[in-house]
């Protein structure tokens, strides 16, 4: 691994009670159910992605995906809940109570000057479907938590229940960008005075019949049956679609001067958030890329930084083959001949949907606080993404610097988030 240079000087920036911290972390993912498990993997480019057997066992039109191995459902939850609770829901309770816990925070001493932001592309939809293969042909038995199991904003208000909260519990659905719009509207509330403090992230479990081969049928699943671990491919030339995932990641976010003032860990900040849509097209984003280098360009503007002070981009990187080139022509666009190092984890951990983004920010906070970029699993060579720097092979050393995080979503979804290693001193490069 080699050492670049730090690209930026720090500057005067914004005062603590504008600034948001992030204090706490919870990851529940294919590639383990902490970040440290979780950046293993990724810095391994370690793919989890398998055939499922009850993906196989319903003649799914594909049959693989990347699985939460495993969820310590008897500690996390009460019989009744274990019983009671959808997959959606206990990955995102899971994922939350340990940001929390990860943060030492207790969100129900501070009233309505706390809340909950998830995002979920799928919501219940899988709960769904079991139940009309349960009762479909025997409707007056269908259970009368059905309603309250595929809810979309289910999940928050489970959150807001177990953890307290009494003020804002809010729900995003925006397809992939999902987790990261729930990241960032949150991070407006805290900065504009709304809030002190927040738990925001995102959260799906697709890994149904109905819901995988539905996305098989409009050809945006690999098909690489022979090799899975092998079928997600960011940026590569042989990509062929992604992979579906299940899993959820949360942040608890607080106004910095509130976590230096009760003596918080602090990972990091969320300087900037952009979000624009694309127009003419649910599935295929504009071909030219310009949409989505405009929500990078808003969320530099709103970091307050140039093109120049990004160390990294945690990219969104479907592996689709439009999505992937787009992203590039995107990033080629704001940054020019001096692209900073790009990854781009789901050839490990496969396509989270609604949780994507929020991992991937995630990880890209703890990527530059590392001062490291893991490589992209799978990718060997890309014409498509000539123009930017794919980070494969072995890890690259950075300097320290913010990272920008991308997710571009079904429907011209375009969130992107700016995210700063360090605490409470001033955010790298950024303009006074």
């Amino acid at each position: 691994m080699t050492l670049t240079d730090d690209k930026v000087v720090p500057r005067p920036t914004k005062p603590l009670a504008t600034r948001v911290a992030v204090t706490g972390m919870g990851v529940v993912s294919p590639a383990g159910n902490s970040p440290d498990e979780a950046m293993a993997a990724l810095f391994a480019a370690r793919p989890t992605a398998a055939h499922l057997q009850p993906l196989v066992d319903a003649g799914a039109i594909v049959t693989f995906g990347c699985a939460v191995p495993h969820l310590d459902e008897e500690r996390l939850f009460t019989p009744k809940e274990r019983i009671q609770l959808d997959r959606p829901a206990k990955l995102a309770l899971a994922a939350a109570i340990e940001a929390c816990t990860d943060s030492d925070l207790r969100l129900d001493a501070h009233g309505s000057r706390a809340g909950v932001f998830v995002g979920t592309g799928i919501g219940g939809l899988g709960w769904m479907e079991r139940a009309v293969q349960d009762h479909g042909h025997r409707l007056p038995r269908i259970p009368p938590s059905t309603v309250l199991r595929v809810m979309s904003s289910a999940p928050a208000a489970l959150l807001c229940a177990r953890l307290g909260v009494t003020g804002m519990s809010l729900t995003f659905s925006t397809a992939c960008a999902s987790g990261a719009s729930a990241v960032g509207e949150a991070m407006r509330r805290i900065r504009d005075g709304s809030l002190d403090v927040a738990v925001a992230g995102g959260v799906d479990a697709p890994l149904s019949p109905l819901v995988v081969s539905a996305f098989a049928a409009m050809r945006a699943l690999s098909r690489r049956a022979d090799a899975p671990a092998s079928a997600c491919r960011p940026f590569d030339d042989q990509r062929d679609g992604f992979v579906m995932a299940e899993g959820a990641t949360f942040l608890v976010l607080e106004r910095l001067e509130h976590a230096v003032g009760r003596g918080a860990r602090v990972y990091g900040e969320v300087v900037g958030y952009g979000t624009t849509t694309d127009t003419g097209h649910l599935t295929t984003p504009a071909p030219d890329g310009v949409p989505a280098a405009a929500s990078i360009r808003l969320a530099l503007a709103d970091a307050g930084l140039t093109p120049a002070a990004i160390g990294h981009v945690s990219a969104h990187g479907t592996s689709t083959v439009l999505n992937d080139r787009i992203e590039a022509l995107a990033l080629a666009a704001v940054f020019g001949a001096d692209c900073p190092p790009v990854t781009a984890s789901k050839g490990v951990v496969g396509h989270m949907i609604g949780a994507a983004g929020a991992f991937e920010a995630a990880m890209g906070l703890l990527c530059a606080r590392a001062r490291a970029v893991p490589p992209v699993a799978n990718f060997s060579s890309g014409r498509d993404a000539a123009g930017i720097d794919v980070v494969h092979g072995s890890p690259r050393r950075i300097g320290s610097a913010p990272v920008l995080s991308t997710s571009f979503g079904f429907g011209g979804q375009n969130t992107c988030l700016v995210l700063s290693p360090g605490g409470p001193g001033p955010v790298a490069g950024q303009r006074s």
